[in-house]
């Protein structure tokens, strides 16, 4: 654990490495960092198989100390690398399988998955097994993306990254009127995707809203839009949510989005204010980043969870009552 960020294995925040489920049972983590390197359901750019990888290493210096929550995370909690799922390349059927039991593995003993994809394929197994492990119906998902990846088939492939959301719903792991969507924007989905979200009961919240509204408003009302019943929270963060310009290395940028200070702050409050019990970030491709934007804006977004987690842990601790 000593020295630079780049010296050492390529774990996250260069926590310890576990590879079997006896050592979690042994270790007893609060968060299992999970790699999914899967990007064989893209439809535009490749390279996000290699975000696992990219995502862990794109940190300067260890998150000794946060400056806005007063917080020593490491201190708090105990975080782990789970490794990565195995996902041979060409077989969606045997990857989406790994990751399932993989992040199992993590949830079903009270563990915090933070799950590196990948495409946005890997959303699909991967809120099933928490779902699994919290009860259906327990659990409400806040999808931060520039689409809304709600599609029956793209290109006729029913396991795309522009369809996880469909078939999450279509299988009752996440009931649909606590799946909550914050930045859409663009071209896509067409029309008939968004009457069948309708029918469903999504709600979702475009960019424009945002900008109209502003973030704190919008949070707000998605926090209690998933939380209308089930009890506890999946975040799910596209890092194409971001405007190209700060994260240029995904597979289908999409420009007008939102600043890096906007989705950060959301994930640190949601993380505070709700149970977040498991998290993703997807589609960050490294072939296409520049100067590691990308993959550092990834790797911030899930220090601010870890930080916030972190946070809440402290003040349970310290506060009367």
């Amino acid at each position: 654990m000593d020295g630079p960020s780049f010296l050492g294995p390529a774990t996250f925040a260069k926590a310890p490495l576990l590879s079997e489920p006896e050592e979690l049972d042994r270790w007893r983590p609060d968060i299992a960092v999970v790699g999914a390197p899967w990007d064989d359901s893209v439809s535009y750019r490749p390279g996000a198989r290699f975000g696992p990888r990219a995502v862990r290493t794109a940190n300067y210096q260890p998150p000794d100390w946060h400056l806005d929550l007063e917080v020593a995370p490491l201190d708090e909690l105990t975080l782990v690398d789970y490794g990565d799922a195995v996902c041979p390349p060409g077989l969606v059927g045997p990857a989406h399988a790994a990751i399932r039991e993989r992040v199992h593995e993590v949830a079903s003993r009270g563990i915090v998955p933070l799950v590196i994809g990948g495409d946005h394929s890997i959303t699909l197994p991967s809120a099933t097994a928490v779902a699994d492990a919290v009860g259906r119906g327990r659990l409400g998902i806040v999808h931060f993306d520039a689409h809304a990846d709600t599609a029956d088939e793209t290109n006729g492939n029913p396991l795309s990254h522009g369809t996880p959301m469909r078939r999450l719903i279509e299988s009752g792991a996440v009931p649909g009127r606590n799946f909550v969507q914050v930045g859409l924007r663009g071209y896509w989905p067409p029309k008939d995707v968004f009457d069948w979200m309708r029918e469903q009961g999504l709600r979702w919240h475009l960019m424009g809203e945002v900008c109209e509204r502003g973030i704190d408003a919008v949070i707000t009302e998605a926090i209690a839009q998933a939380l209308d019943g089930p009890e506890v929270l999946y975040l799910s963060v596209d890092i194409d949510v971001l405007d190209p310009g700060f994260a240029p290395g995904t597979g289908t940028p999409e420009p007008g989005g939102m600043q890096p200070h906007e989705l950060l702050r959301s994930l640190r409050r949601i993380t505070l204010e709700a149970t977040v019990v498991a998290m993703d970030v997807v589609e960050v491709s490294p072939p296409y980043d520049w100067a590691e934007l990308t993959s550092q804006n990834a790797n911030r977004c899930l220090l601010e969870v870890v930080s916030a987690l972190a946070a809440k842990r402290l003040r349970a601790r310290t506060q009367p009552g």
